[in-house]
């Protein structure tokens, strides 16, 4: 479907890409990725049409439709959500259309009311979404999203999910939600040093085989190194040696020819970084009764009760607008409120919001920032954090006013990592920052000894970080223990139950799961029943596990098939046709695999 063939870039002299070669099949769902200034959004640039390659050259199959959602957009602010979206169905029947927005709005977090308001009057964060539902609802051949859930909470980055795995558009993305680039994405690009490096895989198993090619590419620089090295030296030993001149030629022109590995050797995957010691909180950092807040007639909660334990680490979760930073701004005491909220004895708060970047010293350098703050032992790592935090090299002497607002919120990030406190509130910091980054932050935050209450929509980052989960919605706010995982899964089962409830009215149990006949319980069941169970649910794993082998083998047939078709001699009609009968292979067998799961 779509052909990068040998493409190189360069800005102002700079390579970028250089000489990239991959195809991308119809149906395929690909993560692009890289550290940040790798390349990722030029390539996507390009292959939409905004550049034009340097060298090589980007084929397309005759009548493609590509949608292209960048990073940063300009939006038009007079017309309604309706009437925006509705300019995709421009010279067609509108009314076939009118069910599919109506759901693809909603599914991306909009409600019914939100319809007639002028586009003026949302969020740069809501409004991004409403040019995805333009791009959703086109239904390209490709599509190209550039941090699609930037600007999306969990359950509506559940949602495009769920959208994009039933989508008959092929993928291309950015994104730096591991979990949903792995419940998406079945194979991985990655961009370095202008090179591409393509696999076939998710981007969990993608993390492992890199390694692999990373620690080998590193013990060949090594290799290299030291033999340039000695034949360097045998020069410089023999170069005015008459006897030894022939050798001494034949060394510098074996330089002269030899191809340098580059390899990236900037990795500070190992790097622990760690909190200061908390100070000792009272038993309670927080408790919270009968809290209210309303913005004159509208109320965003109410009836608000719970109490957090010293050493507890929490998430708030919920829809953009239903009061998490509202919430969070409560206990900072920048707004008021009705009942009671109780700061425990003893609390130390440090707060990262996303306005907290503006209150950094503008005239310090980046260096400077951090060291002003740092004390102890970790004085001495302070250009390693930077580096993990995408501030190496020069980028460290950089001054904080000539710094992006995505830098200065990474650089804010950092100094709170510093600055001893016990009760830690983070409102969405994962927002600017890579992988890398948020493993570095993650790690950290795990070996944090004090109490951590996290607005995210990350679930990956959420993931063995919190134990109890705050769901805002609807003006109240509802405890679940347990992890993120723990919740979603609840959630979901409270959603179909919903659902049941229009149907069955005025059976109230049924939304906490409970069924209306609960006489048929696990408990009563007789032996013979539990055994045909157990053998039932052993022999549906057995299947389970021979399908993934069955799909793994042919996964690996259809890389040798992409590698085989990259060469132009290789392209022929039977070669092709071997190729799709591969893929309607897996396609089949994923199916399998699907009912196996599911059922």
């Amino acid at each position: 479907m779509l052909t990068i063939d040998h493409v190189s870039m360069e800005f102002s002299a700079r390579p970028v890409l250089d000489d990239i070669t991959f195809l991308i099949n119809r149906k395929e769902r690909v993560a692009l990725v890289g550290k940040n200034g790798a390349g990722k959004t030029t390539l996507l640039r390009l292959i939409a049409g905004e550049y034009q390659p340097t060298s090589g050259r980007i084929a397309r199959e005759a009548d493609m439709t590509i949608g292209y959602l960048p990073q940063v957009m300009l939006f038009h602010d007079d017309r309604t959500l309706r009437e925006e979206v509705m300019t995709v169905f421009a010279g067609e029947d509108e009314a076939r259309f009118i069910a599919e927005m109506d759901r693809t709005i909603i599914g991306l977090g909009f409600e019914r009311k939100d319809f007639e308001r002028p586009c003026s009057e949302f969020s740069g964060g809501w409004r991004m979404r409403i040019e995805l539902a333009k791009i959703l609802l086109r239904h390209p051949d490709l599509l190209l999203l550039d941090e699609p859930t930037n600007h999306l909470d969990i359950e509506s980055i559940q949602w495009l999910e769920d959208f994009l795995k039933a989508s008959p558009s092929a993928v291309l993305m950015v994104s730096h939600d591991r979990a949903f680039i792995d419940n998406v994405c079945g194979r991985t690009i990655e961009i370095t040093l202008g090179r591409i490096y393509d696999y076939n895989v998710n981007y969990t198993r993608f993390v492992a085989l890199r390694k692999e090619r990373h620690e080998q590419q590193v013990r060949a620089y090594q290799n290299q190194q030291k033999m340039i090295q000695d034949t360097e030296e045998f020069i410089e030993r023999f170069r005015y040696k008459a006897t030894k001149a022939v050798q001494v030629q034949s060394r510098i022109k074996q330089l002269e020819k030899l191809e340098r590995l580059e390899v990236d050797l900037e990795d500070t995957s190992r790097l622990n970084l760690r909190f200061p010691p908390a100070p000792r909180s009272g038993d309670f950092p927080l408790i919270i009764e009968d809290l209210r807040k309303d913005f004159g007639s509208h109320n965003v909660f109410h009836d608000v009760n719970f109490t957090i334990r010293r050493g507890e680490k929490v998430a708030f979760v919920g829809k953009n607008g239903e009061g998490k930073t509202t919430l969070v701004k409560c206990i900072m005491g920048q707004l008021d409120y009705l009942g009671n909220l109780k700061i425990g004895h003893n609390v130390k708060i440090g707060y990262f919001a996303q306005n907290q970047a503006a209150l950094l010293d503008e005239n310090k350098t980046v260096f400077e920032t951090i060291d002003y703050v740092a004390v102890g032992d970790i004085r001495t790592k302070i250009r390693d954090i930077l580096g993990a935090f995408m501030f190496g090299g020069e980028a460290s002497d950089k001054k904080v006013k000539v710094l992006s607002g995505g830098e200065r919120s990474r650089l804010a990030m950092i100094r709170l990592l510093l600055e001893p406190c016990n009760l830690l509130i983070l409102d969405e910091p994962t927002n600017h920052l890579d992988m890398q980054s948020k493993d570095v932050l993650k790690a950290a935050l795990q070996a944090f000894d004090g109490t951590l209450i996290c607005v995210s929509h990350d679930r990956d980052f959420l993931n063995g970080l919190v134990t109890k989960v705050y769901e805002f919605g609807g003006g109240h706010v509802r405890e679940h223990l347990g992890g993120i995982y723990d919740f979603l899964r609840t959630r979901k089962i409270q959603s179909l139950n919903e659902l049941n409830t229009r149907v069955e009215r005025g059976n109230p149990r049924l939304y906490s799961g409970e069924s209306a006949d609960n006489t048929q319980t696990t408990s009563k069941q007789d032996y013979a029943a539990q055994k045909a169970a157990a053998a039932e649910k052993r022999k549906k794993e057995r299947q389970i596990a021979e399908t993934e082998e069955a799909i793994a083998a042919l996964e690996a047939q259809q890389a040798e098939m992409e590698q085989l078709l990259s060469l132009p001699e290789n392209q022929t009609q039977e070669n092709f046709q071997k190729y799709e009968s591969i893929k309607h292979q897996i396609e089949q067998k994923l199916y399998e695999w699907e009912l196996l799961s599911e059922s």
